[in-house]
């Protein structure tokens, strides 16, 4: 599939590891120019931009912390004058308050709140006036299947206030040909017996195993297509079929 990605501009934040990394990497085959950042693994960040550049893209990549509004104007600006403007944002930055509610720390929760819901407050503030512009784009963020699962009160107060977030942006921009969706992964990459004794599968999902980061990348690589300009305000859920939405 042509997905007329190839010489857009796709920023992608927390693109250090895991699924930042191989979604810059996707997109990077896709023949996109990135603009990646990340809160403080620059090591990683760089050999993430080293990859990509190896596959005949460019790239910005530098440390950007998400919830600083000043940090996120001054990165974007930056994107814009090098690439023209951006035409994809992915919101793949986040922060995990995983624990009981009484046993949560009011520190966890602010920070929660400040990565999950700020971040991509700040980064969609500073990319949609050049959307507006062009009059194109693609706006994705990650939400979860918490809120439908009843998981951890903080966790699942961020994730849905992310479908929240954008199903509002669907609504006000969608006349400018931006398109705002979600996507939220399930337990996706865990191969750690650990993490599988700690957390094992839900026995009644339908699909008995674990996902993989490909899986929802190839969902964030449709929905930043020119194929899915129809596509907006809705949250994918890539679970395996642990919840029916």
């Amino acid at each position: 599939m042509d997905t007329g990605l190839k010489g857009k501009t796709v920023l992608i934040t927390g693109a250090s590891r895991n699924m930042g990394r191989k979604s810059s990497l996707a997109f990077a085959q896709e023949g996109a120019n990135l603009v990646i950042c990340a809160h403080a693994k620059i090591k990683e960040l760089n050999e993430t931009a080293a990859e990509a550049r190896a596959l005949g893209v460019k790239v910005l990549a530098e440390l950007c912390d998400v919830t600083d509004s000043t940090a996120v104007n001054a990165f974007v600006k930056k994107a814009c004058d090098q690439f023209g403007g951006i035409d994809v944002a992915i919101n793949l930055a986040g922060y995990r308050a995983e624990k009981k509610f009484l046993e949560e720390s009011a520190e966890a929760w602010n920070r929660a709140i400040a990565v999950n819901l700020t971040g991509p407050f700040n980064i969609c503030r500073a990319v949609i006036p050049s959307m507006k512009e062009r009059r194109w784009g693609r706006i994705i963020n990650i939400a979860g299947i918490a809120p439908y699962i009843g998981a951890g009160a903080a966790k699942a107060m961020v994730k849905l206030g992310t479908v929240g977030f954008t199903r509002g942006l669907a609504r006000e921009f969608g006349e400018f040909n931006i398109t705002c969706n979600a996507v939220g992964p399930g337990a996706i990459g865990r191969k750690v017996e650990a993490y599988e004794n700690e957390h094992p599968l839900d026995p009644n999902q339908p699909i008995p195993r674990f996902g993989t980061a490909e899986e929802a990348i190839s969902l964030l690589v449709y929905l930043a297509s020119r194929d899915a300009g129809f596509i907006t305000g809705q949250c994918y859920l890539v679970n395996g079929g642990r919840y029916f939405q």
